[in-house]
């Protein structure tokens, strides 16, 4: 059965079934007594966050995490009913949205603390918080040794309500490293701190996807899978510790064929130029959708289930590869970028080495005027 529109055939489809597949081997990997609070921020790492929530909510996600307040408020107005944490921190003029909402902002230092405190109490009303602890990374949050000096506000909050404690491991990829171990030992520290001075937060979190598969001492109450929901390892190795499905896949149709003589250059600045007689087709889809510039003479797609490498530059709209080796090719014929075709398959891990960047990129990037088709 074809996906593809009448219109522009550039789409990217979601299979719903193995994002559920993931998350329910998150479960069997934590156990019933961890939440999970699936990481649907920047749109669900490109896959649409809404209709990812709305099927992980199902499946039983205990709770959701975005970056940024727009994020939150379409997961609400989408019916998502479950707790919402915005991590990425909270202005003091968007609490009023934060109440209405009901939604959880992370408050990462002693001033913002105060702020927001503040502007509840002159609305006479209360909101839960998750307070964020850097124990490394550099980045938000109350810097671990200055825990004694949060103390005694802490004890005196009246509007704001101390639900959460957490920390952010600045190795994504593993949980092996002494920088990632040291942070563990610093956060535990903190959280033992916290609960000799009174302050008993029933959430404490920290395991991102690579501590989910490989450290359980990160567990605490609560994990935070991010990329693995996605189908996507942490690092190579981890496939061994977790199976997981990929999520989505990326693809198109040959828009053109033209056959070309020995010495033609393809796309802008003469950089791929024909040492044979070739075939050259060209596909709709450029780096204005997300497919990387980066690519250009360095990326492969899937026809007829063989790889054709990108020829020339990547344009804005369109992209040119070189199917002279592969036969009987037409106009029209579907090419996967990224996924599976037959028994070939294009990863995201390995679209991004092409690249020089992460698979978060690559999904991140895919741009709204590619299609998502939600599946299963």
């Amino acid at each position: 059965m074809s996906h593809f529109s009448r219109g522009r055939p550039t789409i990217c489809t979601v299979d719903h079934e193995a994002l559920r597949w993931n998350l329910s081997q998150i479960r069997a990997k934590v156990g019933d007594q961890v939440k999970i609070l699936a990481m649907v921020k920047a749109n669900a790492y490109g896959h649409g966050a809404v209709a990812a929530a709305k099927t992980l909510a199902a499946a039983g996600s205990d709770a959701f995490g975005v970056a940024t307040l727009d994020e939150a408020i379409e997961l609400r107005e989408s019916g998502i009913r479950a707790p919402i944490v915005v991590v990425a921190g909270v202005y003091p003029d968007q609490v009023e949205a934060f109440i209405a909402q009901s939604l959880t902002p992370a408050i990462c230092d002693l001033a913002n603390l105060r702020q927001i405190e503040a502007a509840l109490l002159d609305r006479v009303s209360t909101l839960k918080f998750h307070l964020k602890i850097d124990t490394g990374m550099g980045r938000l949050g109350v810097r671990a040794e200055e825990i004694e000096t949060c103390l005694p506000q802490l004890k005196t909050l009246e509007a704001l309500k101390l639900e959460g404690v957490f920390s952010h491991f600045s190795t994504a990829e593993s949980v092996e490293g002494d920088h990632t171990k040291k942070q563990l030992e610093i956060f535990s520290g903190v959280v033992k701190r916290l609960r000799s001075a009174g302050i008993t937060p029933p959430l404490v979190h920290l395991a991102n996807s690579a501590a989910t598969i490989a450290q359980p001492a990160a567990y605490f109450d609560m994990v935070r899978p991010g990329i693995m929901l996605y189908g996507v390892y942490p690092s190579p190795s981890m496939a061994q510790q977790i199976s997981l499905k990929p999520v989505l896949s990326w693809q198109t149709k040959v828009l053109q064929l033209k056959k070309v003589p020995v010495g033609a250059s393809i796309s802008y600045g003469q950089t791929f130029i024909t040492k044979r007689q070739s075939v050259i087709a060209t596909l709709p889809v450029g780096y204005a959708d997300g497919y990387h510039r980066l690519l250009s003479n360095r990326g492969e797609v899937l026809l007829r289930g063989k790889r054709a490498p990108v020829a020339g530059r990547v344009c804005m709209d369109l992209t040119m590869i070189d199917v002279t080796d592969i036969r009987g090719v037409q106009q029209g014929d579907e090419v996967v970028l990224l996924g599976r075709q037959g028994d070939a398959e294009i990863t995201a891990d390995e679209m991004a080495g092409w690249a020089r960047t992460i698979s978060y990129e690559i999904f991140t990037s895919i741009g709204a005027r590619v299609p998502r088709i939600h599946l299963n």
